[in-house]
């Protein structure tokens, strides 16, 4: 409780171990912290971690950052502009472009501030990096929805590490496995890979659950379970069967 609470002096760990039915003195405590070397709760680490700030403001957050597709018949590279709500996870994926310029980008989030509706109020910061499609139109269009765009340090992708981390399961699991033709294959294909990762697809950093389910509820009286196959087989998703 100490470490995960660091202003929690012995008093109040005292208390919260009294609801767990644990009647102990605060010296009783004091003394098991003095053994596990853990200072008082004024001298404990007082500083937020960057982690723990991420983490915070994890529901206030977007994030966004662009990909690209080489495709094989219309031998085009393709961008993928996307956008990330960090708290829960779910992807917006905003356009795909073979010549993704400032006003293209302004265009697709100014489509996405239009999207979110009443929604955008929730969010404070969009996380960027300082490619030359992100001007200062891009984000004259967040701060007027009363978002910040914050630009990550030169040459530092981690610190974008969201968006980054969709760009490596969507390669993953998608575009480094298939075959893509040209512009309005990719876009099909995305549109369906992502109708899965935001309501299908289990996500580590949300135990396991979707962004937003959209499967049905388990009906344990059934046996049988069914298979629902996405994209030629590529992707599996499983039910019971009603």
């Amino acid at each position: 409780m100490a470490a995960e609470n660091q202003h929690w002096g012995y008093k109040r760990i005292q208390g919260e171990l009294l609801k767990l039915g644990h009647r102990v003195g605060s010296s009783t405590v004091r003394r098991v912290l003095k053994r596990a070397r853990i200072p008082p709760a004024p001298g404990r680490q007082n500083d937020t971690t960057w982690r723990q700030f991420l983490r915070t403001q994890a529901s206030t957050m977007l994030a966004c950052d662009f990909f690209h597709v080489d495709c094989a018949l219309a031998l085009k590279r393709i961008c993928v502009l996307f956008v990330v709500e960090v708290g829960s996870r779910y992807v917006h994926v905003l356009g795909t472009t073979a010549r993704p310029d400032g006003g293209w980008a302004t265009q697709q989030i100014r489509d996405l501030v239009i999207d979110l509706g009443d929604r955008v109020n929730e969010f404070r910061v969009l996380v960027r990096d300082r490619a030359g499609q992100f001007t200062a139109s891009f984000d004259a269009v967040l701060a007027d929805a009363g978002i910040e765009a914050v630009k990550i340090s030169p040459r530092c992708p981690r610190a974008n590490s969201y968006a980054e981390r969709f760009v490596l399961t969507v390669r993953t699991e998608l575009t480094d496995r298939m075959l893509l033709v040209g512009e309005r294959h990719l876009q099909a294909v995305l549109a369906e890979y992502v109708r899965h990762y935001d309501g299908r697809r289990p996500h580590r950093s949300r135990e396991l659950r979707p962004p937003r389910p959209t499967h049905p509820v388990t009906n344990l009286g059934s046996r049988r379970i069914k298979r629902q196959r996405l994209l030629g087989g590529l992707i599996n998703e499983y039910e019971r069967a009603a």
